[in-house]
C-alpha cells in the first residue's frame, strides 16, 4: 500500500512554533509597526495643522504691516491737506524706513511734484505710467472715497529690486501721495520671527500675476512653477495644506491669502523633519521584535529541517517496513544524534525481525507446499472416487427411469437425476478449483483467463481478462502462488466488494511480471501495517502478502470506501524466479 505523504509541519515542537510563536510574534510585529504607522498619520496631520495655522499668522503679519504702509500714506496724505506747501515732502525717520523705495507727490495725471531720494525710482516710475490713486480721471477721483491704493509690483532697473507704490487721492491739493516699499524688504523683516534662517521650511511670497516676490528657505534656491500646488487655492482667497511626493519624500505645502493686496503666501517642508531625533529613536524602537521574529524563524528552521524532516522520513522508512522492505531502513536519515541513534536501533530490530521472518517463511512454504499436496490429494479422490460413485449412482437412477411405470415415481427419480447431475458439476468445480489442470497442462495465462470465465458465470458479475506483453512460461511454485493469489482476489470481490465489473491483467515485461485485479465495488478502509490484517479479519489479504513474499514478489493495494478496489503483485524476473 502506498503511504500518504507526511505533512511537513508535523510533532509538537513545530506546531508548537508554527501556531504559537510565529503568529504571535506576527501580531506583536503587526501591532509595533501599525503603531508606528498610525502615530506617523498623526504626526503627519499635526505638522500640517501646524504649517496652516503658522502661514496663516505669518500672512496675517504682512497684511498688517501692508495696512501700516497704507495708514502711513493716509497720514502724509492727511499732511499735506493740511499745508499749503506741496514742493517739499516732510518724512520722518520711521516713515522713511517703510518706504525704502522713499515718497512722492504726483499731480493727479501721474506726473512727480516732488519725491525723497531716491529719485531714479520715481522717475522711471512716472516714466512708465506705473499705476497709482489717480488712474482714473479727477473728476471721478474727486467724487470717490479715497483709500490708499497698492500698485502691482514692478522692477526698477536702477537696484534692480522689485517694489510696490501704496498710494492716495489728496482732493483738496489735487495731488497724490505715494510712498515705494520693497515687498522682500517687509517679508523678510515681517518673516523672520516666525521663520527663522535656520529653519527648513521654504517660504514663497507669490503677486496676483504668480510672480515670485520673496523666497527663504532650502529650497528656494530651485525654480518653482507658478502652478506650484497651493497657489492657486490662496490666490483664490483660501487657506489649507496639500502633501506632495518629491524625491520619495513626503512635503507638507501650507498656504494662505494676503487679502490687502491679493497676493499669496507658501510654505513647504518635509514633514519628517520636525520630529525629533529622539522621537525618530522611539518610532524605530518596535525593530528590536524583528530580531526575536527572525530568531523563532531560525528555531523553526532547525527543528523542522534537524528534528521534524529526519523523524519524517524515519517514519516512512519504518512504514516501510511494517510492510517488509527491510533495505528501506538502511538509508541514513541526518539530523540530530538522537534521531539517527533511533535509527540505528531501528536498523538492527529490522535485521532481527528479518531473520525471524526469513525462518517463518520456510515455515509458511512448508505448509503452503502441504496445503497444495492436501488440494491435490482431495482432488484425485474427488475426481476419481466421489465423483465416479456419483456417476454411477446417476446411471442407476436412469435404469430405474426405464422399468418405473409409476407417473410420479418416474418424476422422483428424474428429479435425482437432475440433483446428480448439479452435484457432479459441483465436483468438478471443485475440483478444478483444488487442482487448476490448466495451470499444469497449458499454463498461467490460460488458467487466469478460464479462472475469469467460470467465476463470472457462476456470478452476477462482469469479469474482464487482459493479457499485455509476450507470455512467458515461469517455474510452478510462481505460477501456482500467481493463480491462488489470483483466485483469492476473485473470490474476495465476489463476496465482499459488491461491484458489478472487474478485471483481472497480466502483463510480461523485461524486469518484471505483473498481477492486478481491481474492482468498482464499495471497497474498504486500508489497515495501516500487515501486522493489522488478522485483526481486522483480512485473512486473505493476510494470505495473498505470504504467498508474494514466499516467491520474492510485493503486493500493493490500493483501496478507499466507496472507490473500489485495485491489487497489485509485482514479481521482478531473475534468473532464479524464471
Amino acid at each position: 500500500m502506498k503511504k500518504p505523504r507526511t505533512p511537513f509541519l508535523r510533532g509538537l515542537t513545530v506546531q508548537l512554533l508554527a501556531i504559537t510563536v510565529l503568529p504571535l510574534t506576527l501580531l506583536l510585529l503587526l501591532i509595533a509597526f501599525g503603531s508606528v504607522s498610525l502615530h506617523q498619520q498623526d504626526m503627519r496631520a499635526l505638522v500640517g495643522e501646524r504649517d496652516e495655522r503658522a502661514v496663516q499668522s505669518a500672512a496675517a503679519a504682512l497684511a498688517s504691516e501692508l495696512h501700516h504702509r497704507a495708514a502711513s500714506i493716509s497720514n502724509l496724505a492727511a499732511l499735506a491737506e493740511l499745508s499749503d506747501d506741496t514742493s517739499s515732502i516732510s518724512a520722518t525717520d520711521d516713515l522713511a524706513s517703510d518706504f525704502d523705495g522713499g515718497l512722492a507727490y504726483h499731480d493727479l495725471d501721474g506726473r512727480l511734484i516732488t519725491s525723497t531720494p531716491p529719485s531714479g525710482l520715481w522717475d522711471w516710475a512716472a516714466q512708465n505710467n506705473i499705476s497709482l490713486a489717480s488712474s482714473s480721471n479727477a473728476s471721478t477721483a474727486l467724487s470717490t472715497s479715497f483709500e490708499p491704493v497698492f500698485s502691482s509690483p514692478f522692477l526698477d532697473p536702477g537696484s534692480n529690486r522689485l517694489f510696490v507704490i501704496v498710494s492716495q487721492v489728496v482732493p483738496s491739493q489735487n495731488i497724490i501721495a505715494a510712498g515705494a516699499f520693497s515687498p522682500e524688504a517687509i517679508a523678510r523683516e515681517t518673516l523672520s520671527a516666525s521663520y527663522p534662517d535656520s529653519t527648513h521650511v521654504t517660504i514663497f511670497l507669490f503677486d496676483s500675476s504668480r510672480q515670485i516676490l520673496f523666497s527663504s528657505g532650502p529650497l528656494a534656491a530651485g525654480s518653482l512653477s507658478p502652478d506650484h500646488p497651493g497657489v492657486t487655492e490662496a490666490l483664490l482667497g483660501k487657506s489649507g495644506t496639500v502633501y506632495i511626493k518629491q524625491n520619495n519624500v513626503e512635503h507638507v505645502i501650507a498656504y494662505s491669502p494676503i487679502v490687502t493686496t491679493g497676493w499669496a503666501l507658501i510654505t513647504e517642508e518635509e514633514w519628517e523633519m520636525v520630529v525629533s531625533p529622539s522621537l525618530q529613536i522611539t518610532q524605530m524602537a518596535p525593530l528590536v521584535i524583528v530580531p526575536a521574529f527572525i530568531l523563532a524563524l531560525v528555531a523553526l528552521w532547525f527543528v523542522a529541517t534537524r528534528i521534524v524532516q529526519p523523524l519524517q522520513k524515519l517514519e516512512t522508512k519504518a512504514a516501510a517496513l511494517a510492510w517488509g522492505d527491510f533495505d528501506a531502513i538502511k538509508d541514513s536519515v541526518g539530523g540530530i544524534s538522537e534521531v539517527q541513534h533511533l535509527q540505528k536501533e531501528l536498523t538492527e530490530m529490522s535485521r532481527k525481525v528479518q531473520a525471524a521472518q526469513d525462518g517463518l517463511r520456510d515455515y509458511i512454504g512448508a505448509i503452503t507446499s502441504a496445503q497444495e499436496e492436501e488440494r491435490l490429494r482431495l482432488a484425485r479422490e474427488l475426481h476419481d472416487d466421489t465423483i465416479q460413485s456419483v456417476i454411477a449412482l446417476k446411471q442407476r437412477v436412469q435404469l430405474a427411469q426405464k422399468s418405473v411405470k409409476d407417473q410420479t415415481s418416474r418424476r422422483t427419480l428424474s428429479e435425482l437425476e437432475t440433483l446428480s447431475e448439479q452435484t457432479i458439476e459441483n465436483l468438478r468445480r471443485m475440483t478444478r478449483a483444488l487442482r487448476p489442470i490448466y495451470l499444469e497442462d497449458l499454463g498461467l495465462v490460460t488458467a487466469l483467463e478460464m479462472l475469469v470465465r467460470e467465476t463470472g458465470q457462476n456470478n452476477t458479475i462482469n469479469i474482464e481478462f487482459k493479457k499485455l506483453g509476450d507470455e512467458q512460461r515461469l517455474s510452478r511454485e510462481v505460477e501456482l502462488a500467481l493463480y491462488r493469489i489470483a483466485q483469492e482476489a476473485l473470490n474476495n470481490v465476489v463476496r465482499h466488494s459488491q461491484a458489478k465489473r472487474a478485471d483481472l491483467c497480466i502483463s510480461f515485461g523485461e524486469k518484471e511480471t505483473r498481477l492486478e485485479v481491481s474492482d468498482n465495488g464499495i471497497g474498504f478502509d486500508m489497515p495501516k501495517s500487515p501486522t493489522d490484517f488478522a485483526p481486522n479479519g483480512h485473512f486473505g489479504l493476510l494470505g495473498m502478502r505470504e504467498r508474494a513474499d514466499l516467491i520474492g514478489a510485493r503486493l500493493e493495494v490500493q483501496s478507499e470506501a466507496g472507490r473500489g478496489t485495485r491489487l497489485s503483485i509485482r514479481l521482478p524476473l531473475s534468473p532464479d524466479k524464471a
